[in-house]
Parts: C-alpha cells; sequence; structure tokens
C-alpha cells in the first residue's frame, strides 16, 4: 500500500493559491514567510528546509525555524533575486544530531549510559563527515569533536561539551545531515519587477493638457501629445514613476454624450474618450487632434528621459461607430428588436458604448484584442490600466497576460466584488485598484489593510487612489486642506502603489448634484487648469521624495499596527532590513483632520526592532522635526499643526539596554 504522507509529514504549506494551481507572487528582492506544520511519531528530533527552484532549475535551501513547538509550526523568510517563474517545497526531515544531542545532556549529565550516548555522538558525526559533501575546512569541527568524544583522558562532560559546541552546532546547521527527507509537492511561484509591487502614479487625460479656448472661434482646441509631454517635466519634478493615460483613440460620434453626461452632445463636445471609435479608426488608432504615432512615440520617449513610464488605458468599449460593429456584428450582442445593445450599469446607461460580447466568436475577437494589445506595447507602453475587467470573461485575461512579455504590468480597474477582485489578481493582474476612496474610519482601514497585508498579499497587490476621474467621495467632497493632504499621504505609506488623479494638486472637489463625481467632468470636456496658480504639487512631491528615500515603504507585507487612546488616530509602522541597516517608519494620521486631537500613542517597540524600554529620536519626515520617543507619545495632530505624522526612527538616536 502506497502512503500519501511523507515519513516525516509536511502538511500546511504556505503560502498556496488555488490549491497550488496558481502561483503565490512576489517581485525580486520582496522578502516573504513560507510556513509549514512539520512533526513525527515519537520523540526524535526533526526539523524543516525550505527549497527554492529558480528558473534556471538550481535550487536553494533556506533551513526553517519552529515557531511554536506545541503546534509544529514551522517558517522562513525568503526572497527571490531575479524574475521569473519560480517553485518552492517545504521538505521535513529527521535529525539524527538533534534528537543526540537532546538525549546526551540529559543523559550524560545524570551519568545514564554515558559511553554510549558518547559513542553514539560519534558516530553521527563521522556520518555527517562522509555523507553530506564538505570543505576539508568545513570538516574540521566535525572531525575534532570525533576525537574529543572519543578521548577517555578527557572528562565525560569535557567530551560532551566537545560535540555540542557551538562550532559543531553552526556546521550542521549550514550543512545538515538529514533522515528520511519528506518532501511537500513544488507550489508555483512568479516574481516578477520591482514595479508590479511599488510605484507612484500619475493620470492625466492627453487633450486636457495644453487645451484652451478660442475666443476668435468660441470653440476649444484639444490638446495634443506634444502639449502634454510639456507637462511631463512637472510630472516627474513631483517624483512620479508612471504616467498614466486615459484613452487615446478616436471618439464615437454616435450617441456622443454631451456635458456631465448629457444625452444631447453639443458640436464642440469632445466626447468621452472611453466611447472608442469612429471612422477614424478604433483601439488601434490614435485619436486626429492629438497627433500621431510619431507624436504618440515622442511622447513616450520623452517620458522615459524622465524615468516614467508610460501606462495606457485598455478600455474594450466600442462606440456604434466602431470600424468592429460594422465588419463583426457578431462580436456584440443583439436584441430581440434588432439593435445592438448599449451598455448599462442600472440605474447607469452609456448610451455611447457598446460593450463586447465574447460567447459568439471568442477566438476572433481575443486575436484581435491580442493584436491591438501588441501595437501599443511596439510603441512603448510598458504598463495597462484595464478598464472594467469584471465585465468580462476571466479566460480572456488569464489568456491575454500570458500571451505578453512577462515584465508587462496589468492594473485592474474593478470596483466589483471581492471574489471578482481577487480571482482576476489569480489569473494574472499583477495590481488592483481597491476601496481604499471609501475606507476612512480607524477600524474600516485597520480591517481592509490587515487583509490586504495579509494572506491576500500573495497573489493581489493594491494600488490606493484617493480620488479618480471617477471617484470623488463625500469625505473629499466636503473636506478641506488638510483631508487632501491626509488621504493622498495614508494612499502613499499604506500600500506601495498609489496613484494620484490630475487636478489633485488643485483640490477640485465640487461634486455633481447627487453624484460621487466632479461636476463638469473631464470625461466628458476639456480641462484648462492653471498649473500656475498655488496647488499642492509640493506636497506631493515631499510625500514621493519620502517614499523614494525609505525602502521600508516600497512593501505591503511588513505593515504593523500601533495603539492610539484616540479613536480617530491610526498608528503604523513599516520595516525593512537593507543590507545591514534597518529602515523603520512610523505613520500617526488624525482621520479627521479638521478637528486637532491631542492624544496618546502606544508603540509596540519589538515592531520596531527594539527593546520595550527603548527610546529614540523621532525624526518628522514632513516638518523635519525631532522628539525623543519611546513605548509611549504624546501627539497633536490637525488643522493648527498637521495632519499626519511620517516618523522615521532614527537609528542613531536609539538609547537603551541592547
Amino acid at each position: 500500500m502506497t502512503s500519501s504522507i511523507g515519513r516525516i509529514p509536511v502538511v500546511g504549506v504556505g503560502p498556496v493559491v488555488e490549491h497550488g494551481t496558481r502561483p503565490a507572487k512576489s517581485v525580486t528582492g520582496e522578502e516573504f514567510e513560507v510556513t509549514a506544520t512539520v512533526f513525527r511519531e515519537g520523540h526524535d528530533a526533526v526539523n524543516a528546509t525550505v527549497v527554492l527552484t529558480d528558473p534556471q532549475g538550481h535550487e536553494h535551501d533556506v533551513p526553517m525555524t519552529r515557531v511554536n513547538a506545541g503546534l509544529d509550526a514551522w517558517a522562513a523568510t525568503v526572497s527571490a533575486d531575479r524574475a521569473g517563474r519560480w517553485s518552492f517545497r517545504v521538505e521535513g526531515w529527521s535529525d539524527p544530531y538533534g534528537t543526540w544531542h537532546h538525549d546526551a545532556i540529559i543523559k550524560v549529565e545524570a551519568g545514564v549510559d554515558v559511553e554510549l550516548m558518547l559513542e553514539e555522538g560519534a558516530r553521527v558525526l563521522e556520518r555527517a563527515i562522509a555523507e553530506v559533501p564538505r570543505t576539508k575546512e568545513q570538516c574540521t569541527p566535525l572531525a575534532e569533536a570525533v576525537a574529543a568524544l572519543r578521548d577517555t583522558a578527557r572528562t565525560p562532560a569535557g567530551r560532551l561539551s566537545a560535540g555540542v559546541s557551538e562550532a559543531v552546532r553552526h556546521e550542521l546547521q549550514a550543512r545538515p545531515l538529514r533522515d528520511f527527507v519528506s518532501p511537500s509537492a513544488d507550489l508555483p511561484w512568479l516574481v516578477e519587477r520591482d514595479r508590479a509591487l511599488y510605484g507612484a502614479w500619475y493620470e492625466m487625460f492627453p487633450r486636457s493638457e495644453g487645451a484652451h479656448f478660442d475666443e476668435e472661434t468660441g470653440r476649444w482646441v484639444s490638446g495634443t501629445f506634444a502639449t502634454a509631454a510639456r507637462r511631463l517635466d512637472a510630472v516627474a519634478d513631483m517624483g512620479f514613476d508612471v504616467v498614466y493615460l486615459t484613452p487615446v483613440h478616436p471618439i464615437g460620434r454616435v450617441n456622443r454624450k454631451g456635458r456631465n453626461n448629457s444625452l444631447h452632445a453639443e458640436p464642440e463636445d469632445p466626447g468621452s474618450p472611453y466611447a472608442i471609435g469612429s471612422e477614424e479608426g478604433g483601439h488601434d488608432a490614435v485619436h486626429p487632434e492629438l497627433g500621431s504615432f510619431d507624436d504618440f512615440d515622442a511622447f513616450v520617449a520623452r517620458a522615459r528621459e524622465l524615468g516614467l513610464e508610460v501606462a495606457l488605458d485598455l478600455a474594450l468599449n466600442c462606440a456604434p461607430d466602431h470600424p468592429w460593429v460594422a465588419a463583426h456584428p457578431e462580436w456584440f450582442t443583439t436584441r430581440a428588436d434588432g439593435s445592438i445593445a448599449y451598455a448599462e450599469n442600472p440605474p447607469k446607461k452609456y448610451q455611447d458604448i457598446y460593450p463586447l460580447n465574447f460567447d459568439n466568436d471568442p477566438e476572433g475577437l481575443y486575436e484581435e484584442i491580442l493584436r491591438v494589445v501588441r501595437v501599443w506595447l511596439d510603441h512603448g507602453v510598458t504598463i495597462f490600466r484595464v478598464d472594467n475587467p469584471h465585465t468580462k470573461p476571466l479566460w480572456l485575461w488569464e489568456r491575454l497576460i500570458a500571451d505578453t512579455d512577462p515584465d508587462v504590468i496589468w492594473l485592474a480597474e474593478a470596483f466589483t466584488r471581492p471574489p471578482m477582485m481577487h480571482t482576476l489578481a489569480k489569473v494574472g493582474f499583477q495590481q488592483s485598484y481597491t476601496y481604499y476612496a471609501w475606507r476612512h474610519t480607524k477600524p474600516e482601514l485597520e480591517e481592509y489593510c490587515t487583509e490586504l497585508a495579509g494572506p491576500a498579499a500573495a497573489y493581489m497587490r493594491p494600488n490606493f487612489w484617493p480620488t479618480t476621474h471617477d471617484i470623488l467621495t463625500p469625505f473629499m467632497q466636503r473636506g478641506g486642506p488638510e483631508a487632501w493632504m491626509l488621504r493622498a499621504a495614508l494612499a502613499a505609506t499604506l500600500s506601495p502603489s498609489y496613484g494620484i488623479y490630475a487636478g489633485y494638486e488643485l483640490m477640485e472637489r465640487v461634486p455633481r448634484p447627487g453624484a460621487e463625481e466632479q461636476i463638469d467632468n473631464e470625461k466628458y470636456e476639456y480641462k484648462n487648469r492653471d498649473w500656475s496658480a498655488p496647488n499642492g504639487a509640493p506636497y506631493l512631491k515631499l510625500i514621493n521624495e519620502i517614499r523614494r528615500a525609505h525602502p521600508a515603504l516600497h512593501r505591503l507585507r511588513n505593515l504593523r499596527w500601533h495603539d492610539a487612546d484616540d479613536d480617530h488616530v491610526l498608528v503604523f509602522s513599516k520595516s525593512r532590513r537593507v543590507y545591514d541597516r534597518d529602515d523603520v517608519i512610523v505613520v500617526v494620521a488624525n482621520l479627521e483632520p479638521d478637528v486637532t486631537r491631542d492624544t496618546w500613542i502606544h508603540l509596540r517597540m519589538p515592531e520596531l526592532g527594539l527593546n520595550w524600554t527603548d527610546s529614540f529620536v523621532a525624526h518628522d519626515l514632513i516638518t523635519g522635526e525631532h522628539w525623543n520617543w519611546s513605548e509611549h507619545n504624546f501627539v497633536r495632530l490637525g488643522p493648527d499643526t498637521e495632519p499626519i505624522h511620517i516618523i522615521h526612527v532614527r537609528p542613531e538616536g536609539i538609547t537603551g539596554p541592547r
């Protein structure tokens, strides 16, 4: 009879996604914990090892540590030094040296079977020399211990001491003698480039950058790729990593929407860029008012010169006059009256958009979408922000992402039910929009971010946006400058990836009546913003400078919560070791920043790498102020000070017994 359990049982290995049918994810250099339950019958010692297999098939062993003896729980922190498809497994094994070590100390000290125990120790070490590859230098401490264990001129205690010396234990920890090695299944692990986890995004409508009203003609003049490129210097100067463009394709004329989503469009109304397609072309074309593909290429080239990646909206929407409608009516849904169904999200209706139907000709439609994506990849786009991916079949995204370069980043704009959001991440999306915009209270933020930084972090990475061109929450509508500062700083520190929609610097916050979006929405008209006016760009620049300078903020799974007496004050930290130094950030935020709050905060000092009794210099990276902090600290946050502290724990200022 064949048993499915190993000689040394290994169960509960994690992280595992969809029972191992989908890969766990990380980025290059990102540390995470592999866990397992490893045990055996009886009282002999067991041990465990994580075996990492790199994309070239080479194996790398990482020792595990027993973190809960009563539950036989083991863990190891691992990371990958290169991108690609890795795998990992946990090997449980019987530890003959560990068994002897435990028994010998007890028996020799008690005078029981002394000579027998010392001889058994010598034989275990001889096996370790003979059976495990070592250099001559590595064999030396083991060989010397064998001789000492058999040296009857020494006392039993002295002989035992040689067999359990630090040098012996160190060598056997590095190259252990393992019996009955029992591996778990190999689990898939996808390692991606750093931008899949970390980056600051800036959204713009290219047609608005440089748009102006011509007094002579009484008509608006569209911005172009060339005028939009002039804005890139300011975006880069603020410290953003990604410039995200809403759709740049020709816009349909049939059922074109007017200002504020009106069903009646005036001749000068540009229409929604999400109503894609006209006689000028479809998803593989650029709007002629923006320029040509040469102009787009020049925009991308300028962005690259400034260190910016270009993300493009992939919105699989078609205007009624999109070329696909006439050429492939089978790619759409035909209603009983012969008309093509337009998009709806009751009570919302999108009369200017026909949604695609993937059931009639899935292969033909897929090949066309793949062709379109490759057009934009050939023109330097490295990231796609996908509009409403949850309204398309999941097989499309799994296949499309797999059929493109693995360095391409895909962001899912899916404000929908959690199972769909999570599954989109599992089938390949590197990042996802989240419900951050609607999470404002301390319990909401702690619960939601705990979920995102916990088990979900093995496959789903959040991208936090305080506002978008679709979202202007009541909190942002009524909040003053402190609220806008707070939400940007929180997004930038809670999540490694966050985004700002153009106009945030100007605190554009007037809503369309009855809606959670801006009035005079940029989706339906041009915006001629006055960037010379005083605005919040310096604050965003400071936030991004802090992010770049502190690698702890480049990670998600290192989020740790601390306590405050006031329920409106949020306290968290992030720590990360880089080379031989720890980068530690503490964030203290007043979640109702229009009211000044005085409160005590209580830090969990070990989470900062400190002893409970230590004190340290707290350097506020927002104001530049310094304070002496310890476990309990008094803070004052509000309109008369700042809405948020971003504290660097200064290592040179730490005092206390080490």
